[in-house]
């Protein structure tokens, strides 16, 4: 019986190529080897579901951060601008301004032509106040005693509305002492440094902000632009001034002071017909403040979210 199925087996094996199946008798050493490309490789297990995967590393959270954020912009705005500082360079007129490309170092040759060919607006040793930060994809405009781009159509600018509960598009009219900004700083009249990064401008903070300034402007022993009269102060506005934060019955220059100046401004009427203004600090979603003013002071505050 052993010899009958020892000859049965071998014949299957003689003529395995021609019955199917008959490859799994055959042993593996004995069987042609696949050659795969690695475009053809399958995964031996599946991708994990996403709440299964691994936490994500310091490095990859911060990446997601690594542009410039509304709060950040709100922080720079409040910190920043309206600072004073003390040039240590002088600094060119005209709306061509100064252009640093961040990152690489300072070229005093290129910034004393662009001085001799404009003049200087600002001279080495004087007093120098950040009147204006603009925000745009890959640069920051740092406006210095006034800037020196003149007078800009603030109007054109799209501004949020608060006649409902979703914000309206509207435009918006500045009249000619907000144009003018802070006394002895008038638009086109001071200079402009522009910060290019070659990038996505990233998430900065305002030391940091202050830091890229430094060739130009010393910070580190001129006082806030609060500080100068904060002192003169009722306790409950010093207090918010110094907390940063605006305060119902604040003035225009105190909430300035608080918080820097707004990134959009509209001015509408109210249903009694009472003229009112609104300051607007981020942009929703994000988080945003609006500070109403009804004649010279702030009536109300309100943030989104909550």
């Amino acid at each position: 019986m052993s010899k009958f199925f020892t000859l049965t087996l071998g014949f299957l094996l003689f003529a395995g190529a021609d019955i199917p199946g008959s490859e799994r008798l055959r042993s593996p050493s004995l069987l042609p080897s696949a050659r795969f490309s690695s475009e053809d490789a399958i995964d031996v297990l599946p991708d994990e579901p996403a709440d299964q995967q691994a936490p994500q590393s310091d490095a990859q959270k911060n990446a997601k951060s690594a542009t410039l954020q509304e709060q950040s912009k709100l922080d720079l705005i409040r910190y920043v601008s309206g600072e004073f500082a003390k040039a240590i360079r002088n600094l060119p007129a005209g709306k061509e301004g100064f252009l640093v490309y961040v990152g690489k170092p300072l070229s005093p040759e290129l910034l004393e032509r662009a001085v001799a060919t404009h003049g200087a607006a600002v001279h080495t040793g004087d007093s120098a106040q950040i009147t204006k930060l603009e925000f745009h994809d890959h640069s920051i405009a740092v406006d210095v005693n006034g800037g020196g781009r003149g007078k800009k159509h603030w109007r054109d600018h799209i501004q949020i509305g608060m006649g409902g509960t979703i914000p309206t598009a509207q435009t918006t009219t500045t009249t000619p002492q907000q144009e003018n900004g802070p006394p002895g700083m008038q638009p086109g009249m001071g200079s402009t440094i522009f910060l290019e990064f070659n990038k996505a401008v990233p998430d900065l903070t305002p030391d940091e902000l202050k830091q890229l300034l430094t060739p130009f402007l010393d910070f580190t022993k001129q006082r806030s632009a609060s500080v100068h009269w904060v002192d003169t102060l009722p306790p409950e506005t010093r207090k918010a001034i110094q907390e940063r934060r605006p305060a119902v019955g604040m003035d225009r220059e105190q909430v300035v002071a608080a918080i820097g100046k707004p990134e959009h401004k509209v001015r509408e009427r109210d249903s009694e017909g009472n003229e009112i203004e609104d300051w607007i600090y981020g942009q929703p979603p994000s988080k945003t403040i609006f500070v109403r003013f009804a004649g010279d002071r702030v009536t109300s505050i309100k943030q989104y979210p909550q």
